[in-house]
């Protein structure tokens, strides 16, 4: 054996341990960054929580922002104040508002990636249609609710209307713009190789499009939460948004945070929805990404 054979075994191996180390030196300092980040964010509301409590009703006016041991007692009274617990006060509201919101959300998703990606195939169509869309978009959402109580009345059919028309427009032209911003090589490469319009829709357009559309969906979630509340407001005699409104003109302050903080973790679960899909869609955007730059 020659003597640069001898060296092969040493070298290639030592070669192989430095990365490994790098690797596990870079992931304990992303793990310590993020308990930092997150002790950082526990550190400010329990601060801010601590703050508030302490200057209410000195520096700060108990009467209008109320203090968190108010609003916590007004949450467990309203947690507990029916039999069998489902009936209760909060629990009850929240259900009739989260059937809005989801059925909202759905109708509202639904409508808006067919006619999104059906207008991002079709151009003609589009450019038809665009001016419509245009002045139909640019009405405030709730202008609407007085129409939609005409039609539906007061019961949850115009809640959810109201929060799927709120929804559509923001998924519709998120499709629309991920459909158009597909790369054309991906779509010459697969022609190329055979493939039909099914294919190219399935293989490119719909993974492009992704992003965008979990984009629209992050903001869809609480404009169909605004649209459930605002519809509740208006006219209803349940839901979230009814807590809110007979609080304010009660004059409870805690009631209305109450149903605030609810309003918060209903967002935040559905938000945390959304990421999960992101991240379960994130290796095939991820793939379609390494494809485009081969092509290149």
């Amino acid at each position: 054996m020659s003597l640069v054979d001898q060296f092969k075994p040493e070298t290639s191996q030592s070669a192989l341990v430095a990365p490994s180390a790098l690797v596990r030196q870079a992931r304990r300092r992303s793990q310590r960054q993020q308990w930092l980040i997150y002790g950082a964010r526990i550190l400010l509301v329990v601060g801010a929580l601590v703050f508030w409590q302490l200057a209410s009703g000195t520096i700060l006016d108990a009467s209008f922002l109320s203090n968190p041991l108010a609003i916590l007692h007004q949450t467990i009274t309203w947690l507990s104040d029916g039999s069998p617990w489902y009936e209760s006060t909060l629990i009850a509201n929240t259900v009739v508002t989260l059937e809005e919101t989801l059925l909202g959300l759905f109708f509202g998703i639904a409508s808006g990636l067919i006619l999104g990606f059906l207008f991002g195939l079709q151009p003609t169509l589009e450019r038809i249609f665009n001016p419509f869309i245009i002045a139909l978009n640019s009405i405030p959402k709730i202008a609407l609710a007085p129409l939609f109580i005409l039609w539906l009345g007061i019961e949850i059919p115009m809640k959810v209307v109201l929060a799927a028309v709120t929804v559509f427009f923001l998924i519709f032209l998120n499709t629309i713009n991920g459909v158009r911003n597909v790369d054309q090589h991906l779509v010459d490469a697969v022609r190329l190789m055979g493939g039909r319009q099914r294919d190219i829709v399935l293989k490119v357009i719909l993974p492009s499009a992704t992003g965008s559309v979990l984009t629209g969906l992050h903001v869809a979630i609480p404009y169909a939460l605004i649209g459930a509340i605002v519809a509740e407001q208006i006219g209803a005699n349940r839901g979230i948004g009814y807590l809110i409104q007979s609080s304010g003109e009660s004059f409870n302050a805690a009631g209305i945070f109450a149903a605030l903080l609810v309003l918060t973790v209903i967002a935040g679960l559905l938000n945390a929805v959304v990421n999960l899909i992101d991240r379960k869609t994130s290796h095939w955007k991820a793939g379609l990404k390494l494809h485009s730059s081969d092509q290149q």
